[in-house]
């Protein structure tokens, strides 16, 4: 008989006959025995097909595994996408800002510098007011005379050489760090943008 084949592994065959996963045929035709073999070395030594469940079981958690870290995958890349938008739109943010001030700032120099320019051209007209400034009446008293030569001497110092070089040059520093900032700003020097405050703290 099939069952008394010398050097059938019958420990194996019990092992694949209670897992049962496999078709007896397919158990038998591995270990070179007949279906009818498997069954009556089965009923004699009482086998019973207790662990499909169990690898059921044990299958079923594990596509479970699988399935729940895809989808931790697909969630962190979700939060990753997130953070990246959310930080992306932040720092879009921050740079129009930024060159708005920048730009702002940029006319006001400007503006200042076409006024330091009129009052260049015109200087003697302005040497004229100052003039226009004394009261000759000589009805003031002491103290409001005092105030006219304060006013008039503040007056000749903004309309002089010196003070309308100064004012140049603070003007000219000042468009220089606008024109580094904008360039940074409208990423034509690849540089750290600068925060919007930097663009208040020069010196006009």
């Amino acid at each position: 008989m099939a069952t008394e084949k010398a050097g059938i592994d019958w420990e194996a065959v019990e092992l694949h006959y209670r897992s049962g996963i496999r078709s007896l045929k397919d158990i038998g035709s591995e270990f070179g025995v007949s279906d009818a073999g498997i069954i009556k070395r089965a009923k004699r030594d009482k086998w019973t097909r207790d662990l499909s469940a169990k690898i059921k079981a044990k299958a079923d958690a594990k596509v479970s595994a699988a399935a729940v870290s895809a989808e931790v995958s697909e969630q962190r890349a979700a939060n990753e996408t997130q953070i990246v938008e959310a930080n992306a739109e932040l720092q879009a943010r921050v740079r129009r800002e930024q060159r708005t001030d920048i730009s702002r700032s940029r006319k006001l120099v400007m503006t200042l510098l076409t006024e330091l320019e009129l009052q260049t051209d015109n200087v003697g007209l302005l040497e004229q007011l100052s003039e226009l400034l004394y009261d000759k009446s000589g009805d003031m008293t002491a103290a409001q005379q005092t105030a006219q030569e304060k006013r008039v001497k503040l007056f000749n110092k903004v309309i002089s050489l010196g003070g309308r070089t100064g004012t140049m040059k603070s003007l000219a520093d000042s468009l220089q760090t606008l024109v580094a900032l904008e360039r940074e700003a409208f990423g034509i020097d690849e540089k750290r943008a600068p925060d919007s405050q930097t663009v208040f703290n020069m010196q006009f």
